[in-house]
């Protein structure tokens, strides 16, 4: 048998290609934060994690422009070798007080952040325990380990509870949730996730890669609860609210330690440049200088749920700027997101696996700088499709 069969038989993408409906990899020809330019037609961007619209402020830029002309355009190592910089440092310094944590440890992505940290956290005999929503990068981590991995309901923290109660109490168990879920824009319930977790002896991580920069003015999901100490282990990304690329784990110093003399994907990947650490840096100073765009962000995000609700759409339940129109129908999913498109509106189609059989959807996300006359647009144009495709 050709190990390459399933590569030639895979036909899906190019019949979609085909129908002018394929949703994914559109090149941009210009992206300026709320707009984007696509086949030479400007839209408005209501698809991206740019949450606090920190890509194009000033300071930001500049701050990446200016490391580069410092310290060129790459470190050419790893952070174990010859990949750190007084930036690295001084970012994980920032980091750990902004998401209240004794240390934090700089990766080259959010991915690596979760393969590396869980992996090298959950050995033999270890358990962790996800939620089905949690995100892939998190599955892998899971994978990696050499540990065994169980599952409870989304959100069902009763489930969480019938799950630990069934682990030996000699396994070392860690609970890996989301703090708020990427495709419906949901929040864990995490008060009672760190109850669960502190009555079975597990250790909690919590993903704030959506979270960060959103939620507890913008110090992710445990600020949110006003929770001090419950949380074990906080990640975050920079390629969201911190308007860069690159990730980072959080926690008690002997953890983190630990995490940096074992996590692979750290240690064999190449670190981020120094102008990805300028603007992650110089963002992280935005958002505390200007907390108002955290205030605008969740106006824009509950304006949105509110008027699409209004017009008929199921958002699920969204709490936050990432609002689903849940449609349940891949080829129906296909058709709103082009005609969206073609309407100067651009979201994301999220289909299963993604989200769960019957739970399609059009992920749209909102950034504290869309204007009002951009989301009526966005209203406007959902309106249209709703009635041109009989989904309202």
């Amino acid at each position: 048998m050709d190990i390459f069969g399933k590569a030639f038989r895979y036909t899906q993408a190019r019949e979609a290609m085909a129908s002018g409906l394929y949703p994914y990899f559109l090149p941009m020809e210009g992206n300026e934060g709320t707009t984007a330019v696509i086949d030479g037609n400007p839209v408005i961007m209501c698809g991206s994690n740019n949450y606090l619209g920190l890509t194009t402020h000033p300071d930001v830029r500049e701050a990446a422009v200016e490391a580069t002309r410092e310290y060129g355009t790459s470190c050419t190592g790893s952070r174990f070798l010859n990949g750190t910089l007084e930036l690295h440092l001084e970012l994980e310094r920032q980091l750990a007080e902004w998401v209240g944590m004794e240390a934090a440890l700089v990766f080259s992505t959010g991915m690596q952040v979760n393969l590396g940290s869980i992996s090298a956290l959950v050995g033999r005999g270890d358990v962790v325990v996800l939620d089905k929503a949690d995100h892939a990068s998190i599955v892998d981590g899971a994978r990696l380990g050499w540990g065994d991995v169980e599952r409870f309901k989304h959100r069902d923290v009763g489930d969480l509870e019938r799950v630990l109660a069934g682990i030996p109490e000699d396994r070392g168990v860690l609970v890996v949730v989301d703090g708020l879920y990427s495709m419906e824009g949901d929040i864990a319930p995490l008060p009672e996730i760190v109850e669960a977790s502190r009555a079975r002896g597990a250790r909690l991580m919590v993903d704030d890669a959506h979270a960060l920069g959103v939620l507890g003015g913008g110090r992710g999901t445990a600020a949110h609860f006003g929770l001090d100490g419950g949380v074990d282990l906080i990640m975050g990304t920079f390629s969201k609210s911190l308007a860069s690329l690159g990730g980072f784990i959080a926690g008690d110093g002997d953890v983190i330690h630990y995490i940096q003399h074992h996590a692979r994907s750290l240690i064999f990947s190449a670190s981020i440049p120094a102008a990805n650490a300028a603007a992650a840096l110089a963002a992280l100073q935005v958002m505390r200088a200007e907390p108002e765009r955290i205030e605008r962000l969740h106006a824009n995000g509950a304006k949105m749920r509110e008027g699409l609700r209004a017009l008929g759409y199921d958002t699920g339940d969204s709490e936050t700027p990432v609002v689903p129109v849940v449609i349940g129908d891949d080829m129906t999913v296909l058709l709103a997101w082009k005609a969206l498109l073609e309407r100067g509106v651009y979201v994301n189609a999220v289909l299963a696996p993604a989200t769960p059989p019957g739970r399609q959807l059009l992920r749209t996300s909102y950034m504290a700088t869309h204007a009002d006359e951009q989301l009526d647009q966005v209203l406007d144009a959902f309106e249209a499709v709703g009635r041109e495709l009989d989904l309202v």
